[in-house]
């Protein structure tokens, strides 16, 4: 895929994040992870919305910007790949929230992903 596909995927991939967060968040199925976003969600959902969009489009277009250099194309691989793991979680709060899963294997699939996750962290 060109970088410029990667980038546009990399923004999608954000904003989708975004809106599946807001959502978990507001109907009480989860918390939001990260200190700043969740400061900007007490603080209103177009506050969270816009820094998040920001930050994804920002993001895309600098990687965009510098497909030239290797390390853009490792950036956004990198991007990819974690963003991938964070819709991840989202499907799996999705299963968890509609019964489709227990406790019990949410925490067995952690166990599992750990070592990747502490790998990547």
């Amino acid at each position: 895929m060109f970088l410029a596909g990667q980038a546009i995927l990399l923004f999608v991939l954000n904003a989708t994040d975004a809106l599946l967060t807001l959502y978990w968040v507001r109907n009480g199925m989860a918390t939001e992870g990260n200190t700043l976003m969740a400061t900007l969600l007490d603080m209103g959902d177009l506050h969270f919305l816009g820094v998040k969009f920001a930050v994804g489009g920002v993001t895309a277009f600098t990687l965009w910007h510098y497909r030239n250099f290797k390390m853009a194309k490792y950036g956004v691989a990198v991007a990819l790949a974690v963003y991938m793991m964070i819709i991840g979680t989202h499907v799996l709060t999705g299963l968890l929230a509609n019964g489709y899963l227990e406790d019990l294997q949410i925490h067995e699939i952690a166990a599992f992903l750990a070592p990747v996750i502490s790998f990547l962290g």
